[in-house]
């Protein structure tokens, strides 16, 4: 289904022809996010990706980047995570050249310009106000915060506001100058191409790129002993909240039961928080439980929001719901349904070329090894109810447990009273 190159730069291309489609994806992924950041200069690898759509030398202004690919109905994006930032274009098959020279252009000629950078910090701000006014969205920067402290898995992936004012473009230069680096990057081509065209056109346009020093990702070092809570005070009407245990990473052997075990938890309609917290109780318009793996540590969390009267009400049902998958298990019907929801999720999204590039890439990038969706579900099949059972033994303990809220509280040792397992 794949076809992987490593080119003499180090840059890695992954094809992946997907049959019947009329679109295709490019896809760029460089291994570096906020986890490489030091303090001082927390932010930038979001700043970067902005900076990437402010202008080249061949499309000289933000319009010039946008107009092209808006004018044939093309998507395209970027995004920064923790461990990864990634662009890409999805087109018509037709426009796969036109793709391809924007998405190389952007990603190498960026001009950097000081006067779009002073600009851009406005707006960067404004993204920064969006998530602090937005409780559904900046309780998981929380939740990381509490997990990890003042460690670069602790910090937001935005960075502060007074970073974002004090970066300057040589910081940024420096920045792309050691990061971007052939041997730490990879892209991805997905749907309908021809194969041995698009080598030869990704090496001729990226056979510039080459090596710098990149950092690598923080390593975290994980030494909880008591459950925590970290209440952060704001007058709502509604508490949002982030509840749950520290897991196991992306190089876990228990990582597909880790997964499984959140699916069964929180990950459905028809899920036993789902049905608990919302159906039964009506405490909660929305309740979902997930789980997280990076290169070396994890969490499995379930995040909702109630009225601020029913707070303790819904920790204490969520916590009975882990209590109980702990001491009792899961029937062999529950397991085989969240299997099947896994696979069918999987496979409706894998219709889409872009979906089709990210699966592939993101696996090389965090763990330079890619499976197939045939491979995944096997993994997935071979987990047991005994299996489940044995992991929520592990992980639904006190010492794991931990607590972000957004509402009306300020009482840490309140909350941190009621996460009992």
């Amino acid at each position: 289904m794949f076809k992987k190159t490593t080119l003499d730069n180090g840059l890695r291309v992954i094809t992946v022809p997907v049959a019947g489609t009329k679109t295709v994806t490019v896809l760029v992924l460089v291994g570096t996010g906020s986890r490489c950041e030091t303090k001082d200069i927390n932010g930038i690898s979001h700043f970067l990706e902005h900076m990437f759509f402010k202008g080249t030398k061949k499309r000289p202004t933000p319009a010039d980047i946008t107009e092209e690919l808006d004018g044939v109905g093309g998507e395209y994006n970027a995004f920064t995570s923790k461990e990864y930032t990634g662009y890409f274009a999805k087109v018509n098959y037709k426009q796969f050249d036109l793709a391809l020279d924007w998405i190389s252009d952007i990603f190498l000629n960026s001009r950097l310009e000081e006067k779009e950078i002073e600009k851009e910090k406005g707006v960067i701000l404004e993204e920064i106000n969006m998530y602090l006014d937005t409780p559904i969205y900046y309780i998981g920067h929380l939740w990381e915060s509490l997990l990890y402290g003042d460690h670069p898995a602790g910090w937001p992936v935005l960075g502060s506001k007074e970073n974002i004012l004090n970066i300057g473009r040589e910081q940024i230069a420096n920045y792309l100058k050691s990061q971007y680096a052939g041997s730490n990057s990879l892209i991805c081509v997905a749907g309908n191409f021809n194969e041995n065209e698009a080598l030869e056109k990704i090496k001729k346009h990226f056979g510039t790129l080459r090596g710098g020093n990149p950092r690598p990702s923080a390593g975290v070092s994980e030494n909880q002993s008591r459950p925590e809570a970290l209440p952060h005070f704001k007058k709502t009407d509604q508490t949002h909240f982030c509840l749950g245990v520290r897991g196991y990473g992306a190089f876990h052997p228990d990582r597909y039961v880790f997964s499984i075990l959140g699916i069964i938890l929180g990950g459905f309609m028809s899920s036993r928080l789902f049905q608990e917290v919302r159906e039964k109780r009506g405490l909660a318009y929305y309740i979902k439980t997930s789980t997280e793996a990076s290169t070396d540590v994890g969490y499995l969390v379930t995040q909702a929001g109630v009225a601020n009267s029913k707070i303790e009400e819904a920790i204490a049902t969520i916590l009975a719901e882990y209590r109980l998958i702990r001491e009792k298990g899961v029937s062999e019907k529950e397991l085989l349904r969240a299997k099947d929801h896994i696979k069918g999720s999987m496979l409706l999204n894998l219709e889409t070329s872009d979906e089709q590039a990210s699966f592939f890439s993101i696996q090389e990038i965090l763990r330079k090894e890619i499976l197939t969706p045939e491979q995944v579900f096997a993994k997935i099949d071979m987990v047991s109810a005994n299996d489940i059972r044995r992991v929520a033994d592990d992980i639904f303990r006190p010492e794991k447990l931990n607590l972000a809220l957004i509402g009306p509280f300020k009482n840490k040792k309140k909350f941190e009273e009621l996460l009992r397992i």
